[in-house]
């Protein structure tokens, strides 16, 4: 474990978070994370204990050379912090890793250790499912959250489902739980072409963030990349019509479920983002900030229930 020394006093921290596997359809939430840290030139501060959490047959290390030396890289989820300049300079703090293989409990207490250490205010976890949504549509992105009253305040639904989870569902819960707010954004990727990258999912999901967090992100070329990937999907399923009448049925659903209300109110967000990156981002006058969390209990206590 790398201790938290040299890093500086937070501003409003944000933890943005995204996991490779089973909550990362086409990359695209895990891809957002690293698109982030690359752009701000994020600085690794901690990495979690690989032998911990992995299981080295699942996710194996990688051997490379580094001047003439082998070295070994093993699979873990490291933290970096980026400083977002502007009038109103903000901290985020990144996650990004690979869900773990076992002690799923205290994956996610070491995790909100951190949150509490940095005075993190809000956790936003990314992540990617497939689902039936054509690619010619802009992909849609539904944020939750097991909080009321942050759902109200931020225009969220409170989540509902039942089933199956992951890591992304997981730690929501254990930031519910400690007291931390907490919102999961998820992007839905088609299922017919899953296979990474998906730059069209992984810029949505940057958009709805710029929005939640209120930050100017900077795109870089996912906007192009975005536009390439569906045209490359386009001619993909031009080529085969039980592909192109599929993508059609698809089309007609989502248009036919779409209210005229949804499509204006996606219209009017759209025009806002517009307007903040043309003027240079401005932010409104008070951020949305929810209520400090309490600190969560030893990180070194271990459930020997622990997945």
């Amino acid at each position: 474990m790398i201790e938290l020394e040299g890093v500086p006093e937070l501003i409003d921290p944000v933890m943005v978070a995204a996991f490779e596997g089973w909550n990362d359809a086409g990359d695209a939430a895990s891809t957002a994370v690293a698109h982030l840290d690359r752009e701000w030139k994020g600085e690794v501060f901690a990495a979690l204990d690989a032998e911990d959490y992995y299981d080295f047959q699942v996710n194996r290390p990688t051997v490379w050379m580094d001047a003439g030396v082998r070295k070994i890289t093993w699979p873990t989820t490291r933290l970096s912090v980026v400083r977002v300049g502007g009038e109103k300079p903000r901290d985020l703090v990144l996650v990004r890793g690979i869900e773990p293989s076992m002690r799923w409990r205290s994956f996610c207490n070491e995790l909100l250790g951190f949150a509490h250490e940095l005075g993190v205010e809000l956790v936003v976890i990314l992540g990617a499912l497939l689902g039936d949504t054509p690619h010619t549509r802009p992909v849609p992105i539904s944020g939750t959250t097991s909080d009321p009253d942050l759902a109200r305040r931020m225009d969220l639904e409170e989540t509902k489902y039942e089933g199956p989870t992951g890591i992304v569902g997981v730690l929501q819960e254990a930031c519910t739980h400690a007291g931390v707010p907490a919102v999961s954004l998820w992007a839905a990727v088609p299922h017919y072409v899953s296979q990474p990258p998906n730059p069209k999912a992984t810029l949505a999901l940057l958009n709805r963030l710029e929005d939640l967090i209120d930050v100017r992100i900077p795109l870089g070329e996912l906007p192009e990349d975005a536009r390439a990937w569906q045209v490359g999907v386009d001619q993909l399923a031009a080529e085969d019509s039980e592909v192109a009448e599929y993508v059609q049925t698809l089309e007609e659903a989502r248009d036919t479920a779409e209210l005229p209300e949804a499509s204006g109110e996606a219209i009017a967000r759209e025009f806002e983002r517009y307007l903040r990156r043309r003027d240079g981002g401005p932010s409104p006058e008070d951020r949305t900030r929810p209520p400090m969390p309490p600190k969560p209990g030893n990180r070194d206590d271990e459930d020997s229930s622990d997945d």
